[in-house]
């Protein structure tokens, strides 16, 4: 599996032209561009090494913001929309696990997004948007967990 993900983001990475600034230890990242004065353009990324479902997800959610392209899609809420569903599609095409950790993950990030382009006066929320509006479902405790205790004053 660690071949798989090493090939994936070797491919990835040519086939968009894009370059790590720096592997983040996080599961967190970024993607920008730098135009410079010739016209040539820099595609760059900071996002965790793809070692397991959610890296990979966060990595191909920063090289789909250069797939599709900056400000092609308005409001911003609809271009992480669009990243994630990138990063979703390209998890499938190389046959990597999509678990219901990267499913929430991509839950909170869109709702999280929705609700920062409202409360700056989004008016028109897209069609697409509308189930991100509500926060994602708790987490469902692991079979055989025993409940909290509760404290009895």
């Amino acid at each position: 599996m660690a071949l798989r993900y090493e090939e994936m983001t070797r491919t990835m990475l040519a086939e968009y032209g894009v370059r790590v600034r720096k592997w983040r230890t996080s599961m967190s990242g970024v993607a920008w561009q730098v135009t410079y004065h010739d016209g040539t353009v820099a595609r760059l990324i900071e996002a965790p090494r793809p070692r397991g479902p959610m890296s990979a997800a966060v990595f191909l959610h920063e090289i789909g913001h250069h797939a599709i392209g900056f400000r092609t899609y308005s409001p911003r809420c609809l271009e992480e929309y669009h990243a994630w569903a990138f990063a979703l599609e390209q998890m499938h095409r190389w046959d990597l696990n999509v678990t219901e950790s990267v499913r929430r993950r991509m839950h909170a990030s869109l709702s999280y997004a929705v609700h920062k382009a409202l409360r700056r006066g989004l008016l028109n929320l897209p069609p697409e948007l509308i189930p991100f509006r509500d926060p994602p479902a708790p987490r469902a405790p692991a079979p055989n967990t025993p409940a909290p205790k509760t404290l009895v004053p």
